[in-house]
């Protein structure tokens, strides 16, 4: 099975309305969402089944057991995130500071603290009529590339014998987006023509190629700057890395996003674009 990872670099770009035309325009039943910190491909992509939840367990965090506790103070002492609260000459540790790193428990004298599984999110996966598999992180938790790499192993834990798998990577350049570029067959970065927008292009490019990842680039609103387009087309044939065409800012465009529509399922200069795109796209993917 062949996956497609679309990635954007920095929030914004029209990343997840690219994806969801993608999805429906090759009718793909295997696809993710690993923007685990607010995930929306689901607006877009609706489903008509209930999925399966699980939740996840991300790093440990400590407690405190207050009757065993002899209120040294080593704790506080020695906890460089100030996890440790004293309220009423009472000890407790603040799951949203705690980072699970242990130093409490080495150092109390009275073995009062322990490490205990936190759940740190939830996985969700929808697999009646098309494998869907996406998740929610909780609010304040660390542990977004983790995460992620569930999303995709429970995207390829059921075999119906798909060719394609469309993954909405998640935004930015860190954890994450490395979690969400292992082990995919070609990553579509979709661009902004700003200065942002490709300077953060340029840095997934070569967080992509350290993987050794086929890459290919896309422009999303390219009429917003039009010298900016340029920029990134020259960047794209200096560095020998295909570009596969271009979409303009189209108001019916937004208007179908905020209906719950993709671009394809209107009429639109945008979708039209899009579909150009897509075309270019997997003539990428499927080449030796």
């Amino acid at each position: 099975m062949k996956q497609l990872l679309i990635l954007s670099g920095k929030g914004g770009t029209g990343k997840t309305t690219v994806a969801s035309a993608f999805i429906k325009l090759s009718q793909a039943k295997v696809y993710a969402d690993c923007d685990v910190d607010a995930p929306n491909l689901h607006l877009a992509i609706k489903q008509t089944s209930q999925p399966k939840r699980n939740d996840f367990f991300g790093m440990p965090k400590a407690e405190i057991n207050t009757i065993l506790c002899a209120k040294c103070d080593r704790c506080v002492e020695n906890c460089r995130f100030d996890a440790v609260q004293v309220v009423d000459n009472n000890y407790w540790i603040d799951p949203y500071l705690c980072e699970g790193c242990g130093v409490c428990e080495m150092v109390c004298p009275v073995r009062a603290i322990n490490l205990k599984p936190h759940i740190s999110g939830e996985l969700m996966l929808y697999d009646k009529d098309v494998i869907f598999s996406t998740a929610q992180l909780k609010m304040g938790s660390g542990t977004s590339g983790m995460l992620v790499t569930e999303v995709k192993k429970q995207m390829k834990s059921i075999d119906r014998g798909d060719e394609l798998a469309i993954i909405d990577g998640s935004p930015g350049i860190g954890c994450p987006v490395i979690a969400s570029i292992s082990g995919v067959d070609m990553v579509l970065i979709v661009a902004e023509p700003s200065v942002s927008g490709i300077s953060d292009m340029e840095r997934i490019i070569k967080t992509a190629q350290t993987f050794h990842t086929k890459t290919v680039v896309c422009v999303n609103k390219y009429d917003a700057n039009l010298k900016k387009t340029k920029a990134i087309i020259d960047y794209c044939q200096a560095h020998d890395i295909p570009y596969v065409g271009k979409i303009p800012y189209d108001k019916s465009a937004v208007e179908a996003v905020n209906n719950g529509l993709t671009l394809v399922d209107v009429f639109c200069e945008a979708g039209a674009a899009v579909q150009v795109v897509f075309g270019n796209a997997m003539e990428m993917l499927l080449r030796n």
